[in-house]
């Protein structure tokens, strides 16, 4: 739902694109969004990226969506059943349902994208490891075979980000999951037109005629997609004082986020509201590199963890205090059954304690360095935070300031400092994708292949199987609350905190959706 904010400051006016009046008139059944960044990769099962899901959720559907509760409701499916001793799961799929190129979507295109999905997808490969088979009984009935119970397997194939499970026809989903699926054919409500698509510039879609949207009320990424707009105009404007002209201008109608600096522009504007996108928030953490001295030393890990306080690096990202949250906690606050269970431990300590407790913990002088992109406004003053904590704690900082770009290439290098490596970088996650000890790739003890950072812990992947398989909500819940505190014990992740990002949307759209993506349905104009 949109609202209206109040918020201080006044901001001069900036420069507007210009485009004709008789131009915007002819083109009321356009729909013009600028994401907050630009679509690189295509292939939504290739990588959680939230640009590459939102546009997942234009072109492809998912078998199940999530309410506003976070329960998995049918999508693309009728229905399920489940054999009396949880190991056979039949997913019936609606009726009339097609991809774009004109074929029906059937039983088999989905069971291989099941089965492609897995493989990409830690809350997927969880499940994988307990699949037997991904098949079909006949066209419309999906059958998945298991070699033990697997409780949460709709709220698995129905996550609404970080690599969602979106259906292929089965001539992609067969494909290598290690390599992009580059042909965009789906069944979502939107079809992808390659031959407009331009990185970098614009990514245009045409509104799917043949979709079925299913009945219901729309709600996150359930109920019914209904689509207003005959086109689709993603328009990439990395300036951001640009893009708050641009929509002042009534030259796009939706930006993806608005910086917590120009956001005084959009409220005194009549014409523009702005809205919280995702009620969950984003989670912002710093990854330690555990292959390496110092913080393969748990001990040191713990200090630092009990040594910094968040308020700082909230405030730097989100200087509206409603915009922000403390979290003490691995997983994210306000997601459903999560406890501030390190409450007591997180930022307990002053930097005098801390200081000597780093000695106390073996420190040997090594140089810690710090990777921190320049280009990136909701990550850069962590590092700058993190490399001043450091240095009053005595330890030997280098603080490597670079672009975005840079700093993925080099935080996948194992090697040494001295040879291009890392100790310590700060990312964020969307809040519901990171909510439960399967899908929290900040706490997995994976190894060689859960995250960078490279956290190994067999106790913690023990805690996540039994999750997984747990008979009844007691148990998975205690469960849950062991794997919690098992993170907040190893420290495989550094927590900062939660904040919220705002979007804007010109005042004559209306019916905008909440969740974890900018979602294109439902909207419509006034």
């Amino acid at each position: 739902m949109i609202t209206r904010r109040t918020l201080l400051g006044t901001a001069a006016a900036t420069p507007v694109l210009s485009m004709p009046s008789i131009l915007r008139a002819q083109e009321s059944k356009v729909l013009r969004y600028v994401p907050a960044t630009n679509l690189t990769v295509l292939d939504p099962i290739f990588t959680p990226a939230a640009v590459s899901v939102t546009h997942g959720y234009c072109v492809f559907d998912t078998l199940y969506g999530v309410d506003a509760n976070q329960q998995p409701q049918p999508q693309m499916a009728k229905g399920h059943e489940v054999s009396g001793d949880g190991l056979e799961w039949r997913i019936t799929l609606r009726d009339g349902l097609k991809f774009h190129d004109g074929e029906p979507v059937r039983a088999q295109d989905c069971a291989a994208s099941l089965e492609r999905w897995a493989k990409r997808d830690p809350f997927g490969q969880a499940l994988g490891a307990a699949t037997e088979s991904w098949s079909h009984a006949d066209d419309k009935t999906i059958v998945i075979k298991l070699t033990r119970p697997f409780g949460p397997l709709l709220h698995a194939i129905g996550k609404p980000h970080s690599r969602p499970a979106m259906m292929m026809p089965e001539r992609l989903a067969g494909s290598d999951a290690n390599t992009q699926v580059t042909e965009m054919v789906g069944s979502g409500p939107f079809r992808f037109k390659a031959d407009e698509y331009v990185s970098g510039d614009r990514v245009i879609y045409e509104k799917f005629e043949d979709y079925v949207p299913r009945e219901g009320e729309p709600e996150w990424t359930s109920g019914g997609k209904v689509v207003h707009f005959d086109r689709l105009e993603w328009r990439i404007i990395p300036d951001a004082a640009t893009a708050i002209a641009a929509i002042q201008a009534g030259e796009v109608d939706w930006l993806g986020s608005v910086l917590p600096d120009l956001q005084p522009v959009l409220v005194a504007h009549p014409d523009v509201d702005l809205h919280r996108t995702d009620p969950f928030g984003v989670m912002h953490v710093v990854r330690f590199n555990h292959l390496i001295p110092p913080f393969n030393n748990v001990e040191l890990r713990r200090v630092l963890m009990k040594a910094v306080d968040q308020t700082p690096y909230l405030q730097s990202v989100a200087p509206n205090e409603a915009d922000r949250q403390k979290c003490l906690a691995l997983f994210p606050c306000g997601t459903p059954g999560v406890e501030e269970v390190g409450e007591g431990v997180i930022g307990s300590l002053d930097v005098e304690a801390a200081k000597q407790a780093v000695i106390d913990a073996g420190y040997n002088g090594e140089k810690v360095v710090i990777l921190n992109p320049t280009d990136i406004v909701s990550i850069h003053p962590h590092g700058l935070l993190l490399a001043d904590l450091l240095q009053k704690l005595g330890f030997n900082v280098e603080l490597v300031e670079t672009d975005w770009g840079t700093v993925v290439q080099r935080r996948v290098s194992k090697e040494t400092v001295e040879n291009g490596g890392w100790n310590l970088a700060a990312t964020n996650w969307p809040a519901i994708s990171i909510n439960n000890p399967a899908t929290n790739a900040t706490t997995r003890g994976l190894g060689d292949s859960g995250w960078w950072g490279w956290f190994e812990d067999a106790e913690t992947e023990a805690l996540v199987k039994d999750w997984l398989s747990a008979g009844d909500e007691a148990e998975a819940a205690r469960l849950y609350n062991a794997a919690h505190q098992r993170a907040i014990d190893m420290v495989p992740t550094l927590p900062l905190g939660l904040s919220y990002r705002s979007g804007a949307v010109r005042a004559d759209l209306e019916g905008a959706l909440q969740g974890s993506v900018d979602m294109f349905w439902n909207i419509r104009r006034g």
